[in-house]
């Protein structure tokens, strides 16, 4: 535990008792009353969640765009200021150095990178490789950022009526603005990571230890990163070391619509149009069992006595109730209605392949 690192929100935890757990490389919770109680929080009404432990690297400078887009699958030439698009950085091979969001600042020749918590140092070192010849500033402010994610259908009404922040009903999905909370600059984003509509806050520690309380008082539930994980499974996002890694690429993923091809150049271009045009070895799928069983990552998928592959995040959804996972396998098995087993231990529990969201997304577009 000593080496692991605090949110800003740290405190906050303990005095709500929160089951505390490592991830990526912080102290974070893991739930607060019961996974389930928090998940249907964010479905139904509203929840919080510190996600402080996001990494934000900022690159700045006359290339600023042809940087980016050159270590970024997705394409930012046209894009408009105070835009949001998701993508990933990939190694020559095609394998995934991680996924992130790139948000395009109003100030001219500036970029936000979001990354996830386990890569910041990973990332920073890898962006600032690929830097050579480019006119660029590489600026990782992670250690001076904090974020909260509210998401739920409710999160709109909260920011406008509890928080005074009107302009939030103005944003569109992955559009952010900068504004102003209790004389502290907020960026605020139309964002999240649950398939419920949502915003996400970043602001200095202090702000967002503010924004906190305020958010508690008016009772919003919060929640920790178990159900953040049960309620992106069920929309099919992916969380990188599971759907996605340096052996999972985009397209293997199905992620390929996050990977603009018809760009002139970024890294790992070549090994992904070849995938395109000659398929790839493996697939990520959707498996339904039609036993009760929670299948685990790591669980073997069979089919007809052989192992195809293996499960990478499942769960009993809270949802629907259904018994589902995601599995990446062997893609001559990956038709859809293709029956299949999951060995869960010494036991097989028959399942049929599916599409990989469970749950209907309910974004506001």
């Amino acid at each position: 535990m000593e080496d692991l690192s605090k949110t800003c929100l740290y405190d906050r935890h303990e005095a709500l008792k929160a089951q505390m757990n490592p991830f990526g490389g912080f102290i974070m919770p893991i739930q607060y009353s019961n996974i389930i109680d928090e998940h249907q929080a964010v479905r139904h009404k509203a929840g919080m969640f510190d996600v402080s432990h996001m990494g934000e690297i900022f690159v700045s400078g006359p290339d600023a765009e042809r940087f980016v887009n050159h270590i970024f699958t997705n394409d930012i030439r046209t894009m408009p200021a105070e835009k949001i698009q998701y993508g990933m950085m990939l190694y020559p091979d095609g394998g995934v150095v991680d996924d992130l969001l790139v948000y395009k600042m109003t100030e001219e020749n500036k970029y936000l990178l979001v990354v996830n918590a386990a890569n910041i140092a990973k990332d920073d070192e890898w962006i600032r490789c690929q830097s050579e010849g480019y006119d660029v500033k590489i600026d990782n402010q992670s250690d001076q950022w904090g974020e909260i994610a509210l998401q739920g259908p409710e999160a709109e009404r909260i920011v406008v009526d509890v928080l005074g922040i009107p302009q939030a009903a103005d944003l569109a999905f992955y559009t952010f603005t900068e504004t102003v909370w209790n004389t502290a600059p907020v960026l605020l984003s139309r964002t999240g990571y649950t398939g419920e509509d949502g915003f996400e806050f970043y602001a200095a520690p202090e702000v967002i230890v503010a924004l906190w309380d305020k958010l508690l008082e008016a009772g919003v539930t919060p929640c920790g990163l178990g159900c953040r994980d049960t309620l992106r499974f069920e929309v099919g996002l992916p969380l990188y070391g599971h759907e996605l890694s340096a052996k999972i690429s985009p397209i293997e993923a199905g992620l390929g619509i996050f990977v603009k091809t018809d760009k002139e150049e970024f890294i790992g271009k070549e090994s992904i149009v070849r995938q395109k045009a000659e398929g790839t070895a493996h697939k990520i799928v959707g498996i339904e069992l039609t036993e009760k069983a929670i299948p685990r990552a790591g669980y073997p998928i069979e089919c007809e006595g052989k192992v195809i592959g293996e499960v990478t995040t499942g769960y009993q959804s809270i949802s629907t109730g259904k018994y589902v996972c995601m599995a990446l396998i062997d893609r001559t098995y990956a038709e859809m209605g293709r029956q299949v087993e999951v060995r869960v231990r010494k036991k097989t529990f028959a399942g049929t392949i599916c599409k990989k969201r469970f749950y209907d997304k309910n974004y506001k577009k």
